[in-house]
């Protein structure tokens, strides 16, 4: 297989998704129509900003309607290095479109010799979901959360957008899918200024627990199963996910605690 050639007036440079129009892949093709009980979606994630950074969580569990599809699903992943993204609604496009942005980001850099900005990869993320929008007017909608640490301001940042493209940068927390409300009332009676890393973990792991006990498409932590909210740090140092046994460490704690209350 030979590299495509571009003469200048066609070049995309780079920008991945553009390369794929220019060789006819469209990225995101959907003519069908689909059932919307029969799709698999994802909830609940969230982003937390800390003193050091900017944290993401996300529940486990996707459901199909009123069923539930699959107990352990990602959504939480690495955008690049120091940037993350979150998933929520149909879960095989949100997935695609995660593949497709890194590609993206590690595309420009190749091309670019530098990666792009926090702001610039959040526009990209808004320009995926822009195109994506015929896909949402028939059931398969995608929203994601993207967050990351800024070099230039030396703190994290987080972006919610809407199915449409919007791009809308948060201060300090975000929360989406159908147990965002509830995730996000937690985060608001807890987060302060100066929040540390320990405390904003406890605070996501106890938002998603809350989120799971209003909402049935929320996963809840699995203790028989040994399975846990995922949990990532993005700091100066890069993205980190939090070790199963470190959330499973916590997730007791905020149990035993709550029995106590009880």
């Amino acid at each position: 297989m030979t590299l495509p050639i571009f003469v200048p007036g066609d070049d995309p440079g780079p920008d991945f998704v553009g390369l794929l129009d220019r060789l006819g892949v469209g990225a995101f093709e959907s003519t069908a129509p689909f059932d919307a009980a029969q799709i698999t979606h994802g909830t609940t994630v969230l982003a937390i900003r800390y003193s050091d950074g900017v944290l993401m969580a996300g529940d486990r569990r996707a459901t199909s309607g009123h069923l539930i599809s699959h107990r352990s699903i990602q959504k939480v992943f690495p955008a690049d290095n120091y940037s993350g993204v979150a998933i929520a609604g149909a879960a095989g496009p949100a997935m695609e479109m995660v593949r497709l942005f890194q590609l993206q980001l590690e595309h420009y850099e190749k091309v670019e010799g530098s990666a792009l900005t926090l702001d610039g990869k959040a526009n990209q993320l808004s320009q995926m979901l822009r195109n994506h929008l015929p896909a949402a007017m028939q059931g398969l909608m995608v929203v994601p959360l993207f967050a990351g640490f800024d070099p230039r301001t030396g703190q994290g940042r987080l972006f919610q957008f809407d199915v449409t493209g919007g791009r809308y940068e948060e201060r300090d927390y975000a929360a989406i899918g159908s147990g965002g409300l509830h995730a996000s009332t937690v985060v608001k009676l807890r987060h302060h200024d100066g929040i540390g890393a320990d405390e904003a973990i406890d605070v996501a792991i106890e938002a998603l627990f809350q989120a799971a006990d209003e909402d049935i498409a929320t996963g809840g932590p699995d203790t028989v199963r040994g399975i846990y909210p995922v949990v990532a740090l993005i700091t100066v140092d890069g993205f980190e996910q939090l070790a199963d046994d470190d959330v499973a460490a916590r997730t007791g704690t905020l149990l035993d605690r709550l029995r106590g209350a009880s």
